[in-house]
């Protein structure tokens, strides 16, 4: 996709669009869907945060944004293009710690998809790498290898692998679930801090919604099993409330109510 697409739709069209969006998938017993027609859109810049409880669609809206599902209803468009594949403009992070390559260094794994994608000679991927490393705080464990990393810095390096690739979107499937509570705060605070010198478009999957409204300026809501759309909220005037506080707790508290005791089909938007 050209930058110029891109930069099209950040004036003000939608960067991804989610058009009435099923999901299938097949177990040896039966056809599970996943979401029913989901649309949401999603704007450059967004931290746009899918939140909903286990089993409502979440990873698999995803992976399906990312190319790996096809659906059976309804379509993503980036930039007004259809998604009919995986791309290097929508990039993944996953939760699990085993995402780099064992045997290459910090910055060889960051460098290594630029120049397999051909999006940059080993030189110029190496200068890429090492600036994504920085962004990360990373840049003195360059030349170190994973097993010698904790799980948080594990995860900043995907991260920076997944920013070196300067994608539309960058995809986060529960990137910090597998943290322990004070790695998993950090790392929160961390990505914001990298979001705010770069701007860059992130969609979020969680199922917490303390995470949810920490990172995220806006919040789709989806319902249990199969996945709609619950609700949409903004919540960037929260950015900078403290959690605990009056208005933080009454969000959660009311979120937590859209969810899971509200029963009838979603849709509403603020």
């Amino acid at each position: 996709m050209s930058a110029e697409a891109i930069a099209d739709a950040a004036i003000g069209a939608p960067l991804l669009e989610a058009r009435g969006v099923t999901l299938q998938y097949k177990t040896r017993q039966h056809l599970v869907t996943a979401t029913w027609r989901v649309s949401f859109d999603v704007f450059s810049g967004d931290r746009f945060i899918l939140l909903g409880p286990s089993g409502c669609g979440k990873s698999s809206l995803l992976k399906a944004i990312g190319g790996y599902i096809q659906p059976v209803e309804g379509a993503f468009r980036l930039a007004g293009s259809e998604v009919h594949g995986p791309g290097p403009d929508r990039m993944m992070v996953f939760q699990e710690f085993d995402q780099l390559f064992a045997w290459k260094t910090v910055v060889d794994n960051v460098a290594f998809p630029l120049v397999m994608a051909g999006r940059a000679r080993p030189k110029e991927a190496r200068e890429r790498a090492l600036h994504y490393l920085e962004k990360v705080n990373l840049t003195k464990f360059r030349d170190s290898y994973p097993h010698m990393l904790s799980g948080g810095m594990k995860q900043r390096v995907a991260i920076a692998r997944a920013m070196a690739m300067e994608p539309a979107v960058l995809l986060m499937d529960e990137p910090f679930a597998a943290l322990d509570a004070l790695t998993r705060r950090r790392m929160q605070d961390e990505l914001l801090e990298l979001w705010d010198t770069t701007r860059f478009t992130v969609l979020f999957v969680t199922h917490s919604i303390e995470e949810a409204i920490v990172v995220g300026s806006r919040i789709l809501l989806l319902s249990p099993h199969p996945g709609r759309v619950r609700a949409e909220l903004n919540c960037a005037a929260y950015d900078h409330e403290h959690e605990g506080s009056a208005a933080f707790t009454a969000l959660q508290r009311r979120i937590h109510h859209m969810l899971f005791e509200e029963r009838q089909p979603g849709g509403d938007h603020e």
